[in-house]
């Protein structure tokens, strides 16, 4: 089985710390703990498949398995360059007021199924990586790389609002909603491993 990074984690979560104007312990556990178990969750959910597993599709229309581990892969670096970039913007208290939607509720909202979106061009798959196992490679150390950014940086990420299509969210949310994103698409992956034609191998 592919690697996980719990032992990684657990290591991290011995070095919190608070700042005045960073994340709280409670919230950094949040984001680090469902960063990691999308992570984990979707290692998982690889493990062992075949080309022809990885390949099929339920419709013709229809993202396969690989295809939707390039979609994870391109949005992890696409939500991390706009996190990057929204915590260089001036942090205001009175953002505040502006955010629409509370950390519980966007997770639920986005790992719901049944809410069907659009994917915008930029963030469908083409191949960029070349491989499925470069691509998994990029999401693996890409999410690294974001967990590790997300125990160390004392930014104020409360206090930073970025417009997302259904609301304003902070740069908090942004972390839960890539991380909430990724857990969506692999419950995709799920229903298409349980569906009625996947390979048997």
């Amino acid at each position: 089985m592919k690697r996980l990074i719990l032992p990684f984690v657990c290591m991290l979560l011995l070095s919190f710390s608070e700042s005045e104007s960073g994340l709280t312990k409670e919230e950094r556990e949040m984001a680090i703990s469902e960063m990691t178990n999308s992570h984990d969750h979707l290692m998982i959910a690889l493990h062992g498949l075949s080309e022809a597993q990885l390949n099929y599709k339920m419709t013709p229309e229809s993202w396969s398995i690989a295809e939707c581990v390039e979609h994870i892969a391109i949005s992890e670096d696409t939500f991390s360059g706009m996190l990057l970039g929204l915590l260089k913007t001036k942090a205001d208290p009175a953002n505040r007021d502006k955010v629409s939607v509370e950390d519980k509720d966007l997770i639920a909202m986005m790992v719901d199924r049944s809410n069907k979106v659009k994917t915008q061009k930029p963030f469908e798959p083409t191949g960029k990586y070349g491989s499925h196992e470069a691509t998994v490679k990029a999401f693996k150390a890409a999410r690294l790389k974001n967990i590790d950014f997300v125990n160390s940086s004392d930014a104020d990420f409360r206090n930073r609002v970025q417009e997302f299509p259904f609301g304003t969210v902070d740069a908090y949310q942004v972390v839960l909603f890539m991380s909430a994103h990724s857990e969506r698409h692999i419950r995709q992956i799920e229903e298409i491993k349980y569906s009625t034609d996947f390979p048997k191998k």
